[in-house]
């Protein structure tokens, strides 16, 4: 004979009630799985009802919806406009945010140290009131006419195979050792990847502070990823607080398809790149299909936002074009490994809370070995931006890091002139009113060839607010040198470091 009075569920939700004068009582005393109902009737109302906090006190299931990063008062409000609502939970998501479960039934209750939300119960306010004049006793409540229910324990034992049981456990046997082994040898090769990736993990922190971060550590600094501060073909840039309090941003990339390995060898280049005028990177995050790139803030955004607002004047943009040149020529030219940038526009010009500039994104192109010979790779696809990307790209010829030179020279013309690469020239037939379209550099050799040797071709393509406030000799320089980046034959340009010595003469 087994009593069943006060099997689980309800031994919790009396528990939980405790001496309220409004109790619950149970559906069925013979059929403890239907739960509780209340011994009053509770108003749809929302002005004629209220709640008492449980501390410690959950109810699995039975959801009415789902709602995620509530107050505690938008939640009380949704729990109050539904008659079928009971109750919530209020549960904290450990990233600093607070979800509300309404629930349209009381069951699967406990109350549970560890479990460290409360449980908020809707009543009718005169019991809410009655209850938070009094102090919540904690005891068990069963009804006093009890049910019991005598089951059957009587079983037939089935006639044995002998034979048939040995095979069983000798198969099982089998099977237990093989599962063994397997895991034995999991065991041994996980740990043996782990103390490698732990060993490449040190180095690379030791060496330069180059870290690993996990996914849950990127998404809480980010705050969900909420702030976009940027985004390219590669991907999405979100301002960011690490824990050491620094800021950081951090770019989630789109291609996920690249496996662990081949990240971690790109990364790890990467991570020992050092120059003043490159992006720094801190660290990087690889987990399932998640692949990011934590960099150093630029509090100043890119090149490409300033000279859309007009903030930067002649000193500052011949500085920016010096320095642009000096982390390009870096990456072509003393690197461990050859990079190429494949993608130098003005949105990947960052400039510091002094102006000073930084190469970003040279991470995700492509990179060279230093014994390849020539500095020329081959690509899969084409790479780059509309309007600065040079013509080797579609004329099938070896890339070298002439693509990168022909990039800057039309991010130069850019800052000059203040004019898109795919510029519109207002010069139209006087007759017709025609408007001619052609490219910023096209443009820019029109307006020199036209003009001769004078210099009434500088003023007329120079940035209007710019204007008697430069430099004409340096300014002429640095369109000469600009010019020679962009011609069509790469083997006429110059290198960056032929730039950096035409730009500051010794």
């Amino acid at each position: 004979m087994k009593n069943f009075c006060c099997n689980n569920l309800l031994r919790t939700f009396y528990a939980i009630v405790g001496q309220l004068s409004i109790r619950y009582k149970a559906k069925n005393l013979t059929d403890w799985s239907l739960g509780c109902e209340p011994e009053f009737n509770l108003s749809c109302n929302a002005t004629e009802s209220g709640f008492i906090k449980l501390p410690n006190v959950e109810f699995y299931g039975y959801d009415i919806k789902f709602y995620e990063n509530y107050t505690y008062e938008r939640c009380e409000e949704v729990c109050l406009q539904s008659c079928k609502c009971y109750g919530f939970n209020f549960r904290d998501d450990d990233n600093g945010y607070y979800n509300c479960f309404p629930k349209s039934r009381l069951l699967n209750g406990y109350r549970s140290p560890s479990f460290g939300d409360p449980f908020y119960l809707r009543l009718p306010k005169a019991s809410v009131t009655f209850y938070a004049n009094r102090k919540q006793e904690i005891g068990l409540h069963c009804p006093l006419t009890t049910q019991n229910l005598l089951l059957d324990r009587g079983y037939k034992k089935p006639k044995q195979n002998g034979m048939l049981q040995f095979m069983v456990w000798f198969a099982s046997a089998i099977g237990g050792f093989e599962i063994i082994c397997i895991c034995f040898v999991w065991l041994l090769l996980y740990k043996t990847q782990q103390r490698s990736s732990e060993n490449t993990q040190s180095y690379l922190q030791v060496v330069s502070g180059f870290r690993k971060f996990t996914y849950a550590e990127l998404k809480k600094a980010t705050r969900n990823f909420r702030e976009e501060i940027g985004r390219g073909g590669s991907g999405i840039v979100y301002k960011g607080v690490l824990s050491d309090r620094r800021v950081a941003a951090i770019k989630r990339l789109n291609e996920a398809n690249q496996g662990e390995a081949e990240f971690l060898a790109e990364v790890s280049i990467i991570g020992r790149v050092n120059h003043m005028n490159l992006i720094e990177i801190w660290g990087y995050c690889v987990e399932g299909n998640h692949r990011l790139l934590v960099y150093e803030y630029m509090e100043c955004g890119s090149l490409g936002e300033n000279l859309i607002s007009g903030t930067l004047d002649w000193e500052k943009r011949f500085d920016i074009a010096v320095g642009s040149a000096r982390g390009l020529a870096y990456l072509h030219e003393e690197c461990l490994e050859w990079v190429l940038h494949c993608d130098v526009k003005p949105q990947n010009i960052l400039l510091d809370s002094n102006f000073q500039s930084k190469v970003a994104d040279f991470g995700l192109s492509k990179l060279v070995n230093r014994g390849g010979g020539g500095k020329k790779s081959s690509f899969s696809r084409v790479r780059g931006t509309r309007g600065y990307m040079a013509p080797e790209w579609i004329s099938n010829v070896p890339i070298t890091s002439k693509v990168d030179v022909y990039s800057y020279g039309v991010v130069v013309l850019e800052m000059v002139t203040g004019k898109s690469p795919m510029t519109t020239d207002g010069q139209g037939s006087a007759n017709t009113g025609e408007m001619e379209q052609r490219g910023l550099v096209n443009w820019v050799r029109e307006k020199m060839d036209g003009n001769g040797e004078n210099e009434l071709w500088l003023e007329e393509i120079i940035d209007p607010v710019m204007k008697g406030k430069c430099d004409s000799r340096k300014m002429r320089i640095l369109v000469q040198v600009a010019l020679e980046c962009v011609k069509e034959d790469k083997d006429a340009r110059p290198t960056m470091s032929q730039v950096i010595e035409r730009l500051l003469p010794h």
